[in-house]
């Protein structure tokens, strides 16, 4: 058997994360906690009260005011089709958008980053992941037990060992507007691209791909821990990157169309790993 100690450094991972079961919230607002998510990555245009009226639909004894809580700690926001999981402060620094009209045909040209929630069997984490536009290439992701902007620009660096894009798109989050953040892209040359409220449907491929994710990979199992949500993570998005063909990329793989070829600059596993 391996030692801990040794798994946790193959899995990149803290002990005291490795052993992590989150607390807060009791069984009860998990359970709802666990309907939401679901019902929600079917209906992304849900908001409070009508996730509250399909729960009591379903039996669920709640209230409004109960659910909202809920969908807040979550990151799902009834002005947004989609988990809004940052939020920005209100002095962050406003960047302009700069895919209005600009055909995205080739790899780093655009690259962009989303945050989603992902449940365990006792609590949940949040993930982060750096993807390629064009080419739906996973370049990165880490896991989080709390939305801090720590693990966003880890995701970010460790991109950045494989490549650099032209244009980085985000919303306003508070992890992607933050400091430091945008110091490592406007470093490397980068330029700034966000979101506005008007633009909920621009990355609507990433919808597509975190359904995909929870679809495939999540909903069809119970991760313990932290640790074991990572592993199985690890193992999906070498899957997705590898041998998963993709319609919108005429059938072929992301790794084929972001590296043109099969493998031949990079591993896609040394890319999330």
């Amino acid at each position: 058997m391996i030692p801990v100690s040794r798994q946790c450094d193959l899995l990149d991972l803290s002990r005291s994360s490795f052993y992590y079961l989150p607390t807060g919230e009791d069984e009860d607002n998990l359970m709802l906690m666990r309907l939401i998510d679901e019902q929600f990555t079917k209906t992304p245009y849900y908001g409070v009260r009508r996730m509250t009226a399909w729960l009591q639909r379903q039996g669920q004894r709640v209230n409004r005011k109960r659910i909202q809580r809920l969908m807040r700690l979550m990151g799902l926001m009834a002005i947004y089709p989609k988990p809004r999981l940052s939020v920005g402060g209100p002095d962050h620094k406003i960047f302009p958008y700069l895919l209005k009209g600009l055909k995205v045909s080739r790899p780093d040209q655009v690259w962009t980053a989303d945050i989603t929630y992902i449940r365990l069997v006792h609590g949940f984490v949040y993930l982060v992941v750096v993807m390629d536009w064009n080419s739906r290439y996973v370049l990165s992701w880490e896991l989080q037990t709390t939305l801090d902007k720590r693990f966003c620009l880890e995701a970010l660096e460790r991109a950045l060992q494989t490549s650099r894009p032209e244009i980085f798109n985000t919303d306003q989050g508070a992890q992607f507007t933050s400091p430091a953040f945008v110091e490592v892209l406007e470093k490397n040359g980068i330029r700034v691209s966000m979101d506005g409220r008007g633009r909920v449907y621009d990355n609507i491929f990433v919808e597509r791909f975190w359904r995909s994710v929870k679809y495939e990979e999540v909903y069809l199992h119970e991760y313990q821990t932290v640790a074991e949500a990572k592993a199985h993570l690890a193992a999906y998005f070498r899957f997705y990157n590898e041998e998963r063909p993709h319609a919108a990329l005429g059938y072929r793989t992301p790794q084929e169309v972001y590296f043109g070829t099969r493998a031949t600059l990079a591993p896609a596993s040394e890319a999330v790993v």
